[in-house]
């Protein structure tokens, strides 16, 4: 597959009956907004996707319809962090089969591993699904930090190729991308400096909102256009 790198949304899961249900139907609704807007990624089931309030069924409905419906316009990440290593490994089969480009992946949380349980478990996710893994590091949520010296470990696993770091740390991305980590930046506050910095691409949650400004940002940074791309951002701000 090509290389992720660009404006990454994590899209948005849109409810029905209070809440209830998942509405299908404006999924595919707030798909169409997002690549008639020339974005670069989409993600499913991200935190902005609620995935920690979804049921497994309503995650995995959730890639099928995305992937089915995004029919190749697009990137499509899906996000299949479980706590056990074995539940993780089955969703992400389940998405590859589907047709998603790229899993990503938390360390196991809530009364995780150490570091070489950390190893064990990208190891085990990347022999058993073969699709390419985004590590992805909130440790103010997973309660582990993937740090560069962790993250320098890890990118010996065949499969992981990328890292969404959300810690909200710019000397963290700089010294990602020092060691030669595609990065991907989690805090929307940082996209700018991030895309200075080297970084691959962003994860832009409020992209959501504004699609057309997320990808002109980026595509000026691209072009070195930093004064045009310094009036996008103070717009956006």
């Amino acid at each position: 597959m090509s290389e992720l790198k660009g404006v990454c949304v994590p899209i948005c899961t849109p409810f029905t009956d209070g809440g209830a249900t998942v509405d299908e139907t404006g999924l595919c609704d707030h798909i169409d907004s997002m690549i008639e807007e020339n974005v670069h990624i989409i993600c499913i089931n991200g935190g902005t996707g609620e995935f920690p309030f979804l049921s497994e069924d309503e995650k995995r409905r959730n890639i099928e319809i995305a992937t089915k419906h995004i029919a190749g316009r697009c990137q499509l990440i899906a996000h299949v962090s479980c706590i056990r290593t074995q539940d993780t490994i089955e969703a992400g089969k389940h998405a590859k089969d589907n047709g998603a480009d790229a899993i990503m992946v938390l360390p196991p949380y809530f009364e995780g591993p150490d570091v070489e349980g950390v190893m064990w478990h990208y190891d085990n996710i990347s022999c058993d699904v073969g699709l390419p893994i985004m590590a992805y590091n909130i440790p103010q949520c997973s309660d582990f930090d993937i740090t560069p010296d962790v993250y320098q470990r890890l990118m010996q696993i065949e499969n992981v190729r990328y890292i969404k770091d959300s810690t909200g740390n710019m000397k963290r991305i700089e010294d990602l991308v020092a060691q030669g980590a595609k990065v991907f930046c989690g805090c929307d506050f940082l996209m700018f400096y991030a895309l200075m910095a080297g970084a691959s691409g962003c994860f832009w949650g409020g992209a959501n909102a504004i699609p057309t400004q997320a990808v002109l940002l980026y595509t000026l940074c691209s072009d070195g256009k930093l004064n045009e791309a310094l009036e996008i951002l103070h717009r956006i701000q």
